[in-house]
């Protein structure tokens, strides 16, 4: 007796395209979530700045590059044993500051070339916190500041707390929000707030900052408190809509120095110097065209008046030149009278 067996019916289409949607979905989530802590221009002798923020104690530090799926360990550090470099990165990279705490550990670089970009990560052992990690991108670019024109510009005191904001997009839901400080060698992310999840990045900025995070917000603030000097310079803020439409806008901060900041000194003292400059030679070229002309409207006078007049300045005012019929003039002379005595008679 045979038994009729059912078939499966055939996986229906609209099935395969919800998997691949959600694959899709699952790997572009897995990409924006992946934040590069820095952005290093690649020079031959670059640094990649690691510092641990925080008064924990650390036991180890260690410094790998990602090379696709694969990691390769650069250094380890640990103050109870003997510093471990690879043997191919042996002469190519030393730690910057490896003194007691070890809490600086930047990674510099001799002679890198194009195969030292890439992805690398320090990453801190500590107690009780636990594992700290920063991800350093360096990439072959020109200067990071030639692409960020500032938009806009603000100067505060030093001492004081500062607040960065900028404008949102009104049209489509904003997706997520960033804050960077561009350097010429470097990009740091300071704060990212992801508004469709509500989540938030932790800065590995030195520098402590905040930001506010809420979704519906027009505006998005970045606020530094009590700026010093060292935090002058380019803030750029990116926001990402839902519809793949992004935005950016720039400020640059100016931390005055004495009421007059020293970026505009320079500049103004210069362009005085110019103008004074300018005027002088305006002036020079005026008094000598006005020379120039006045020699040219005065006549050449006669070689032989000119012969008598150097001639008459020459003579003597006592010299004895007799004067012409016309110019001579009567001339009287006074004789004394003398009185007439008559002769004595003998």
């Amino acid at each position: 007796m045979c038994k009729a067996v059912q078939t499966p019916e055939p996986f229906p289409e609209m099935a395969y395209l919800t998997c691949l949607l959600a694959i899709l979905h699952v790997h572009k989530a897995l990409c924006e979530e992946t934040l590069w802590d820095t952005t290093v221009r690649l020079s031959e002798t670059m640094t990649l700045e690691c510092v641990y923020p925080l008064t924990d104690n650390l036991t180890q530090v260690e410094w790998t590059k990602h090379i696709g799926t694969k990691t390769v360990k650069i250094a380890v550090y640990n103050p109870n044993h003997n510093m471990h470099i690879d043997p191919n990165y042996l002469h190519r990279v030393h730690f910057r500051n490896s003194t007691v705490g070890f809490r600086n550990m930047s990674l510099s670089f001799y002679n890198a070339s194009e195969a030292d970009t890439g992805i690398y990560s320090c990453l801190f052992h500590a107690f009780p916190r636990g594992p700290w990690e920063k991800k350093i991108k360096v990439v072959w670019s020109d200067s990071f500041e030639i692409a960020a024109s500032p938009d806009s510009y603000l100067s505060v005191e030093p001492g004081q707390d500062v607040t960065l904001s900028c404008q949102l997009q009104r049209t489509w839901p904003v997706k997520q929000v960033i804050w960077e400080k561009v350097q010429p060698h470097q990009v740091d992310i300071l704060a990212s707030c992801n508004l469709s999840q509500g989540t938030r990045y932790t800065s590995k900025y030195l520098r402590p900052t905040w930001n506010n995070c809420s979704q519906g917000s027009m505006k998005s603030s970045l606020i530094i408190p009590q700026a010093t000097a060292t935090d002058s310079g380019l803030y750029r803020c990116r926001s990402e809509a839902s519809m793949e439409i992004n935005e950016t806008f720039v400020i640059r901060l100016i931390i005055t120095d004495g009421g007059m900041n020293k970026h505009f000194i320079l500049p103004i003292f210069g362009g005085l110097a110019s103008l004074i400059l300018v005027i002088l030679i305006i002036i020079i070229i005026i008094l000598y065209s006005r020379k120039r002309r006045r020699q040219a409207r005065t006549p050449l006078k006669d070689p032989r008046e000119k012969q008598n007049k150097v001639a008459t300045n020459c003579r003597s005012p006592t010299s004895p030149i007799q004067s012409t019929d016309e110019e001579k003039e009567d001339i009287y002379v006074n004789y004394p009278t003398f009185s007439r005595r008559p002769k004595p008679r003998f």
